[in-house]
């Protein structure tokens, strides 16, 4: 091996074992409990989405249209959240998540991989799950607070918001039917 690739070789390794010191003014412990409030968020939020575009995908009967339109929408308002939560946990000199297997370490959204689900349950499902998210975000809400971590606690309150506007769309849309 040449001289030159084996200090490329010793480049590169130094580099991977480098830290990611992203500079803050939050100190060690509020990163660390920030960054773990919104990793669990991130985690519910990338479930979620799977599980609102499983319902998506699989809708039938004859509200099919309507519900198919309104679970995709709710799925890319969900996946839009995925990508603000994962700069900001970076943003304050956390780590965030790096795979399907840590995400499913950390959800506390549960999957549904049922054959069929009447569409109403999926409806019911989801709502249920949304109104779960909302209560994670205000616990997350406590944790930025705490920490004075205002940039996080604004963008929980819109997500709470969008959240809460979720849940009532579901409610409202099973809420005559059958």
């Amino acid at each position: 091996m040449a001289k030159s690739e084996r200090s490329t070789k010793t480049d590169i390794k130094a580099r991977r074992k480098a830290p990611l010191a992203t500079p803050s003014d939050l100190d060690a412990g509020a990163t660390k409990d920030i960054s773990a409030a919104l990793n669990g968020i991130l985690a519910d939020v990338f479930a979620l989405y799977l599980k609102t575009k499983n319902f998506h995908w699989h809708m039938s009967g004859p509200h099919f249209r309507d519900y198919h339109l309104l679970l995709d929408e709710q799925a890319d308002q969900l996946y839009a959240m995925t990508d603000a939560i994962a700069e900001r946990i970076r943003k304050v000199g956390g780590t965030t998540l790096r795979s399907i297997g840590h995400i499913a370490r950390l959800q506390r959204i549960s999957d549904n991989d049922a054959d069929y689900v009447d569409p109403l349950d999926m409806l019911a499902e989801l709502r249920e799950d949304n109104q779960q998210l909302a209560a994670r975000l205000r616990e997350a809400h406590n944790v930025t607070d705490e920490h004075r971590d205002i940039a996080s606690s604004s963008l929980l309150e819109n997500w709470i918001d969008e959240t809460e506007r979720r849940t009532w769309f579901l409610f409202e849309s099973s809420r005559n039917a059958g």
